[in-house]
C-alpha cells in the first residue's frame, strides 16, 4: 500500500477486515455449527461482529482523516486495527483452537477498541469547538492558504 494516503490505508483495511468478517460468520455459521459446542461458537460470534463493527469503524476514520485534517485521527485507526487483531484474533484462537489463555489478550484489544472510540470523539468535539470558536484544527491564514494549529 506504498504512495496510498492514511485515509485510503484505512479504507483498505476496513474493507479487507468487513470482508474477512463476513467470511468467517458465513463459516461459522455452516461449517463450525457441526463442529464446536455451543459455548466456543458464541466466543466465534462474538469476534466476528467486534470485527465488523470496528471494519465500519475504520471507513468511518478513513472519512473522518480528510474531514478533519489535522486532528491525527490516524492514531484511532490504528488502535482500531489493533483491536482487531488482539481482540478478534484472541477470540478466534479461543474458539477454534480451545487455547484458553489466549482469552487474556482479549482485553487488551477490547481497550484498544474502547481508547480508539474515546480519542476519536474527542478529536471530532475538539475540532467542531475549535471551528466554532474560530481556532480550527487548520486555520485559514490571510492569504487563503491553510495552517495547522495544535493545541497539544
Amino acid at each position: 500500500m506504498t504512495g496510498r494516503s492514511l485515509s485510503q490505508r484505512f479504507l483498505v483495511l476496513g474493507a479487507v477486515f468487513a470482508g474477512l468478517a463476513v467470511a468467517a460468520g458465513a463459516f461459522g455459521a455452516h461449517a463450525l455449527k457441526e463442529i464446536l459446542d455451543e459455548h466456543r461458537l458464541q466466543v466465534f460470534d462474538t469476534a466476528t461482529r467486534y470485527q465488523m463493527y470496528h471494519a465500519f469503524g475504520l471507513c468511518i476514520v478513513a472519512w473522518a482523516i480528510d474531514r478533519y485534517p489535522g486532528q491525527r485521527l490516524e492514531q484511532t485507526g490504528w488502535l482500531f486495527t489493533l483491536g482487531i487483531l488482539l481482540f478478534s484474533g484472541s477470540l478466534y484462537v479461543v474458539s477454534l483452537a480451545g487455547v484458553r489463555w489466549m482469552g487474556a489478550v482479549t482485553p487488551i484489544g477490547g481497550a484498544a477498541f474502547l481508547a480508539g472510540w474515546l480519542l476519536f470523539g474527542w478529536r471530532v468535539w475538539r475540532s467542531a469547538i475549535c471551528e466554532a470558536g474560530g481556532k480550527s484544527g487548520t486555520s485559514e491564514t490571510g492569504d487563503g492558504s491553510r495552517s495547522e494549529v495544535r493545541d497539544f
